[in-house]
């Protein structure tokens, strides 16, 4: 290929060291600068991808018990006429499913043991057509919720703390209370347990009630649904599509996506990931720089032969080219690298984290203690194109001022005890 010389001498310069002793020692510096970049980005895209995997893991589960979308009425209240409501929000083509809801925070008990929880009264038949967990049960504990029935299905993990079985009764408290000419009197209803699931997220599993809707709107005194659920096409839309529903349907009701209603939860996991990026980050800015003490080595055992190129008429600039091309070399090498290990890796960790389990005879995630007892992994391009571009960019930085003193060298004082 025919280009510039810089570029030649450059990289004759990257593998200094492979045709003699003299400069074996550079070579290896070289290479651990090389090596160093590698494994910083390929841990940084490793760290990022499982972090991923757990966000997706998370996720998948709470939206498999909630929707991605919920409209409530402005004032609290029932809503007027909720068809009209669901009618006008599928007019968006990012929602494919509505059902409607009346959600309250109640306490539940069986004899002296009393839990706070949030009891939910659905519709089944519609409640599958928006919520995994809803779709799964329905041909089971949920065919059981007919209104005037007094059935309940609950979390696996508030059944346990209850200590009740399928078939044993619970006592809801609704909010507020009755008026009698005794006083305010708390209203309780005793519910029949028909069925458990368990959706994999403790919050849900530990603290979810479903009822009828019918029954809901009965225990509750709310006229009819409080609200309704949206299915989305795409979930990472939904606080687009709710500032959408907000402004079509008007200040009467107010729009909540996922993301809103489990704020803590997701600024959270967002603010973990970029303190990680920016820790790991770190750890490729220190292999990048250390290319600066390799080069400042290059340079001063080079010192004669840029005198040389100089008095062969090479311009200080095409000097500085040498070895910004050679330290350039030496960050894509590294950053490729990095790349190329940090994917085989993130996109092989549920065969590599096994296998690593039986050899070291210890589980990383015991099924135990952790609801996700695997490793996940979601590589994704909008981590893995920062990273490659931030490493070249660190690289590229690092190799500016020894460039530049190589191109201050005086050809008469380098020369001189030649």
């Amino acid at each position: 290929m025919n280009l510039p010389y810089e570029w030649h001498v450059g990289w004759r310069y990257t593998r200094a060291g492979r045709a003699g002793r003299r400069n074996g020692f550079i070579s290896f510096i070289s290479a651990i600068s090389v090596l160093g970049i590698a494994l910083g980005v390929a841990a940084l895209i490793i760290v990022l991808s499982v972090m991923n995997g757990f966000q997706k893991e998370v996720r998948d589960r709470m939206l498999s018990v909630i929707s991605a979308v919920e409209i409530h009425d402005a004032g609290g209240a029932a809503l007027p006429d909720w068809q009209a409501t669901a009618q006008a929000a599928r007019a968006n083509p990012q929602v494919v499913g509505a059902a409607p809801f009346v959600a309250a925070q109640t306490l539940v008990g069986r004899g002296d043991v009393l839990r706070g929880a949030v009891v939910r009264g659905i519709d089944p038949a519609a409640e599958a057509g928006v919520t995994d967990l809803a779709r799964r049960l329905r041909d089971q504990e949920l065919a059981a919720l007919q209104p005037g029935q007094w059935h309940a299905v609950i979390g696996v993990e508030l059944a346990r703390l209850l200590g009740v079985r399928v078939g044993d009764s619970i006592t809801i408290a609704a909010p507020g209370g009755q008026f009698t000419p005794a006083g305010v009197v708390p209203r309780l209803k005793q519910f029949t347990v028909t069925g458990t699931f368990e959706a994999g997220h403790y919050e849900y599993d530990s603290g979810l009630v479903l009822i009828a809707l019918d029954d809901a709107a009965r225990l509750f005194q709310t006229g009819g649904p409080t609200g309704v659920q949206l299915k989305l096409a795409d979930v990472h839309q939904a606080r687009g599509v709710g500032d959408e529903l907000a402004q079509a349907l008007g200040p009467a009701v107010v729009v909540r996506d996922w993301t809103q209603t489990n704020r803590n939860w997701f600024d959270a996991v967002q603010i973990e990931k970029r303190l990680m990026a920016i820790i790991l980050t770190l750890i490729v800015a220190v292999a990048a720089f250390n290319l600066v003490s390799t080069l400042v080595m290059t340079v001063t055992d080079k010192r004669a032969d840029i005198a040389i190129l100089r008095t062969l008429g090479a311009s200080p600039r095409s000097i500085m080219g040498i070895f910004i091309v050679q330290g350039a070399t030496a960050g894509v090498i590294g950053t490729a690298s990095g790349v190329a290990l940090g994917l085989l890796v993130a996109f092989n960790i549920d065969v590599l984290v096994p296998a690593l389990e039986r050899v070291l005879g210890v589980a990383f995630l015991p099924s135990s203690v952790y609801v996700i007892s695997r490793m996940p992994s979601e590589p994704m391009m909008s981590d893995v194109l920062p990273i490659a571009v931030v490493s070249l960019l660190l690289a590229f930085v690092a190799t500016l001022y020894p460039s530049w003193r190589a191109s201050r060298v005086n050809p008469a004082e380098a020369l001189r005890y030649e």
